[in-house]
């Protein structure tokens, strides 16, 4: 047993130990318990914009390249009048899920 540990009487420090099946440590308290502090610094790959001059945050920011969704219907149309064709005459039933159940 460590004559370093200061929490508990040697006596509670035994029945502590045959208790567990293992001697107890505390886990911040002492230094030589304790991992080195010192550590090398990290290798990260560099960005997509490491070198550019004038490489300012507000031309570089994801959320200003997302664009509204796009109506592939209105889309269509556009294209099938750019070449000349008429659009589809869309019947003016619109289209159901299945057979209706009929609840009493």
């Amino acid at each position: 047993m460590s004559a370093l540990r200061r929490d508990v009487s040697p006596f509670i420090q035994r029945i502590r130990a045959f208790l567990l099946g293992r001697e107890h440590n505390l886990a911040l308290r002492f230094e030589d318990g304790v991992a080195d502090r010192t550590q090398p610094q990290p290798e990260l790959p560099d960005g997509p914009s490491h070198l550019h001059s004038a490489n300012y945050y507000c031309q570089r920011d994801a959320r200003r390249e997302v664009f509204p969704p796009i109506d592939l219907v209105e889309q269509q149309k556009q294209l099938a009048a750019e070449a000349g064709a008429a659009p589809k005459a869309t019947s003016s039933k619109l289209p159901t899920p299945g057979k209706v159940y009929g609840w009493d």
